[in-house]
């Protein structure tokens, strides 16, 4: 009898974004296949490929092969409702992706379930199976596939059927029957079976362990889990749970020890493993196309727009606004980014002539010139020493990122408007993740263990929180006192907390992003897979913000802002009570009155001033002016927030304005020596350095994200 092999695959693994039924972390998941020295790892969660580009990266930073793959529910005749009837209780089908034409034929089984066949589960059926087949291998299921099901229901000519059927859609090569052995009375019977229909109709078996956690430890807290998604107390003995706590990462070993009677099941692993060889390009860009008029390209186009700006902005545009608007330019086409410009002057254009308000500017955008002259924002960057580099620049190529502000009314009519010009298959909002932040993890895992609802309360309150953000279980543990001596003197609460630091952060449920918007350059579908947003009134990316970003795809922030609306009517109703009509772009900033009510801390419904904090920082400052307005945006930040009181103290003279060096005072003295723009940073490190401008925002960059390296 050949040897078992010296090395498996783990080809059935459930994380997070099967959620609330994984328990297990991507990171944790990569990390400990390559610690044991696998070659590769797959990714099949439950009808979703949420996680399908983190995993890549983070296989390809471990050196390890990725194989992305989804456990597809597969309905038992259709997919689709028919005369108020649907298939309930699909069958579970492990589906990967062994080369690009699978990758692709994956993103769009997983679309087609979730946007056709979704009924309580996102079902595909196997007329859609053999349509997009190509390039993809399957396993045969646990104890939920078909197989297996009509094996334990007695049918045995049935569940050969079924093989059959499979076979002929993937093909004898592309076929494999799974083995799972987790000491589950049911499950020996099942392989009994399968080890027949192996043998008869010429397939091979490949053992999977149905990974939903990464440690034999972390069976508890993947218990809690399902409780959380069934509504149940832990200690409940009828509740659903798992038949044994052996779904975790096993070693080869392990492996080889559940079967030793069946070699090739572990040996087909590594073959499968070899098979695959999916490439996902990132880093790329995937602008959709922009309709220029006969003659032109976009970047000619992108000029003559500007020149039209240019004259609409300045009337006659000085030397030196012509010359930053020609470096501008300049870069955009070098960077391949002139259809971007378009397309969003395009919808902003729009907007303007359909009376939708529109926000002036936010973020590094305000620093183009650009921007301004083709409407997309309303502050003029020469005037207010704001710097492009900070925005686009040939030494970071990334894509531009433009928050785009809209009235809440008018987004929706500008999101229809893109819709429809780029086709309704290119467009889609943006998935995000509700994760089980450490005080929401405390108090679930608490509901669930049956402790008392004032102590689970009382320890979540007891995570500090910092910048806006709770500090994790781990660091509560190290600087909480009282946390701590909870956690070593009541061994409930022990358990809780533990359970709680495993599921913390966690993927729980999924909503639509408030404001990210993608349009593609063909069907989006290509790219990524989709599926209904809550309440199902909008299609969205199963890849989240960032993901969407790394694979290329033009992500847009349309976000919706009452304070525009409120601004709108305000515009309206004096209108129609005075003579006067209100030109909000020609407004000018000198208004004492209006200042006296932002000294005040009258900012209720103010964007960006009306928050409880921000008011108290208002009263102590009292500004005066535009300039000391944009000083308390900017300070009220994380990372700025600790210059406040020395701010504050230097403004009103009671503290001395100091400077660490002489050439630093012409780039802090409009901020009495404290720096709190990012723009002082980058020209902090060209007046000291003799850095470039691309190359300080390269360093600007690299300090907004910590990256201690850079």
């Amino acid at each position: 009898m050949p040897h078992a092999p010296d090395n498996f695959v783990h080809l059935h693994n459930h994380t997070e974004y099967s959620l609330l039924d994984g328990a297990g972390r991507i990171n944790r998941l990569v990390k400990k296949a390559a610690d044991l020295g696998m070659p590769a790892v797959a990714l099949t969660d439950h009808g979703v490929m949420y996680g399908a580009i983190q995993f890549y990266k983070e296989c390809l930073e471990a050196g390890i092969k990725p194989i992305i793959g989804c456990e597809l529910y597969v309905a038992p005749r259709s997919r689709h409702q028919r005369e108020g009837r649907t298939d309930r209780d699909p069958h579970h089908l492990t589906v990967i992706a062994k080369d690009g034409e699978g990758y692709l034929n994956l993103m769009k089984l997983c679309s087609i379930g979730h946007l056709e066949g979704l009924y309580y589960k996102p079902r595909v059926d196997k007329e859609v199976l053999a349509s997009h087949s190509a390039g993809l291998i399957a396993l045969s299921g646990c104890l939920a596939g078909e197989v297996a099901g009509k094996v334990t229901a007695g049918d045995e000519a049935a569940a050969r059927e079924a093989v059959a059927t499979y076979r002929d859609i993937f093909t004898p090569e592309r076929y494999f029957l799974e083995v799972q052995r987790h000491g589950i009375t049911e499950q020996e019977p099942v392989n009994q079976a399968l080890f027949g229909f192996a043998r008869e109709f010429g397939l091979r078996l490949t053992a999977t362990n149905d990974l939903h956690y990464v440690e034999r430890g972390d069976a508890d807290a993947h218990d809690v889990l399902l409780c959380l998604q069934t509504g149940a107390l832990y200690d409940d003995p009828k509740r659903w749970r798992f038949g044994s706590q052996d779904f975790y990462v096993k070693t080869a070993a392990e492996m080889a020890g559940l079967f030793p009677d069946s070699p090739d099941a572990l040996a087909s692993t590594l073959d499968i493993a070899s098979s695959c060889n999916v490439r996902i390009k990132l880093g790329g860009t995937l602008l959709p196309p922009f309709e220029v008029p006969d003659g032109m390209t976009p970047d000619t186009y992108l000029v003559t727009k500007v020149e039209e700006g240019l004259r609409w902005r300045y009337g006659t545009p000085t030397a030196v606004q012509r010359e930053r608007a020609d470096t501008e330019l300049a870069v955009i086409s070098q960077t391949g980014y002139a259809s971007y410009f378009l397309i969003v002057w395009d919808f902003y254009n729009f907007a303007r002539q359909n009376g939708v308000a529109t926000g002036p500017g936010r973020g590094s955008a305000a620093g183009s010139l650009v921007s301004f002259c083709l409407g997309i924002t309303n502050l003029d960057p020469l005037e207010h020493g704001l710097y492009f580099e900070r925005f686009l620049n040939k030494d970071r190529v990334s894509m531009p990122d433009i928050d785009c502000d809209f009235s809440v009314e008018g987004r929706e009519k500008v999101i229809r408007y893109v819709t429809e010009k780029y086709g309704s298959d290119r467009v889609a909002q943006i998935i995000t993740f509700t994760t089980m932040a450490s005080k929401a993890a405390i108090r679930d895992v608490g509901r669930v263990l049956d402790v008392p609802l004032r102590e689970a309360d009382r320890l979540s309150k007891l995570v500090p929180v910092w910048q806006g953000r709770s500090k994790s279980l781990d660091d509560t543990l190290k600087e909480v006192g009282e946390f701590r001596e909870a956690y070593a003197a009541d061994p409930q609460l022990r358990k809780m907390i533990d359970v709680a630091k495993t599921l913390e952060g966690v993927s729980r449920n999924v909503s639509t992003h408030a404001a990210g918007v993608v349009i593609a350059p063909d069907a989006l579908v290509n790219h990524a897979p989709l599926q209904f947003g809550p309440g199902r009134e909008t299609v969205i990316t199963q890849y989240d913000m960032k993901a969407v970003g790394e694979i290329g795809l033009l992500k847009m922030d349309f976000l919706g802002l009452q304070n525009l609306d409120i601004i709108s009517t305000a515009v309206r109703l004096v209108a129609e009570n005075s003579d006067v009509t209100l030109d909000l772009l020609t407004l000018g900033l000198a208004d004492s009155r209006a200042y006296e009510l932002i000294a005040a801390a009258d900012t209720h419904g103010v964007f960006q001033l009306d928050g409880a904090g921000m008011r108290r920082m208002l009263l102590d400052m009292r500004p005066q002016n535009f300039q000391d307005v944009t000083a308390a945006i900017a300070l009220y930040r994380p990372g700025p927030m600790v210059n406040i009181p020395a701010y504050i103290a230097r403004k009103q003279g009671r503290e001395p304005i100091e400077y660490l060096h002489p050439k630093l005072e012409p780039i802090l003295r409009d901020t009495y020596g404290v720096m709190i723009y990012q723009e002082q940073v980058m020209e902090t490190a060209r007046q000291l350095c003799g850095f470039s401008l691309s190359e300080a925002d390269i360093l600007r960059a690299a300090m907004g994200k910590k990256d201690k390296a850079k």
